[in-house]
């Protein structure tokens, strides 16, 4: 499938600001797919742009600037061909739980702090159910979670932390996102916030928006994608961005200004199509 994105991003300012360096990660990652094209226009003109891979594999465009602004505009295209992931291979991972390493290649993904009582639980009553089983655990949470958390639209905050996700029993796609991490690490799965685009998202506002959802590495299967939002195995419809630890380093624009009393406002516009061809 062939995902073409068009993702603009404004900020305007009450006043004239000096803009700090900013980390811009708006292209796909070098593993999505066979990139057509891409390009990322930024107005101002910067006076330095370098591009660099960070330590998950993401790539980061770093630019900085020089004099003053009132508007701060950030223009990404790309297309993309994307490939149906590869099926699982081998035999059966060890029955959950498993121990953990931290020699592990995987350990940064392992480790999100202390993990609260009610989520270990949730977990682990959902890996009883599938007889311990890796793939048939993050099938049956990809679907629980779909099933029990309702999808909310919040443009801003971070992530709740996952008990409060679980409580509530909504959230928005990242709190989602942030609790499947939690379940999975519970049990020793290594797994991953990922940032990016989905193609079909039907959206209670009716406009795109940038998508969070989970990967879980499982041995002999490699990194399995899931979106618990909208309770599907991630296929080529959607397109990742960037993958990490957690959801602050895959933030799309990252970087701030300097000013007295001013104020910012931001507002965003991201048009996606796709061609099955």
């Amino acid at each position: 499938m062939r995902f073409s994105v068009r993702h603009q991003t404004v900020y305007h300012y009450s006043a004239p600001v000096r803009l700090a360096e900013h980390a811009l990660r708006l292209h796909p990652r070098p593993d999505a797919g066979a990139l057509v094209s891409r390009a990322l226009v930024v107005e101002p003109e910067p006076v330095r742009r370098e591009e660099t891979l960070d330590p998950f594999g993401n790539l980061v465009t770093r630019v900085d600037f020089a004099g003053l602004t009132d508007v701060f505009r950030i223009d990404s295209r790309f297309e993309v061909d994307l490939a149906q992931p590869p099926a699982p291979t081998g035999a059966a991972p060890p029955a959950l739980p498993w121990l953990t390493d931290a020699r592990d290649p995987n350990a940064a993904y392992l480790s999100s702090g202390e993990i609260d009582g009610a989520v270990r639980g949730f977990a682990r009553r959902l890996a009883v159910e599938s007889g311990g089983e890796a793939l048939a655990f993050l099938e049956r949470l990809n679907a629980k979670l779909y099933r029990d958390i309702r999808h909310d639209i919040r443009p801003e905050g971070a992530a709740r932390p996952p008990e409060e996700t679980l409580a509530l029993g909504h959230g928005a796609c990242r709190d989602v996102t942030i609790l499947f991490l939690a379940a999975c690490r519970s049990l020793g799965i290594p797994a991953r916030f990922v940032s990016g685009y989905q193609a079909h998202a039907d959206t209670p506002d009716g406009r795109r928006h940038l998508h969070a959802w989970p990967e879980a590495f499982v041995p002999r299967s490699g990194w399995r994608a899931y979106d618990p939002t909208h309770g599907v195995e991630v296929s080529d419809g959607h397109v990742a961005l960037c993958a990490a630890p957690d959801q602050a380093a895959t933030m799309p624009v990252v970087g701030g200004y300097f000013g007295e009393a001013v104020s910012s406002r931001l507002s965003y516009t991201i048009e996606i199509s796709t061609d099955p061809a």
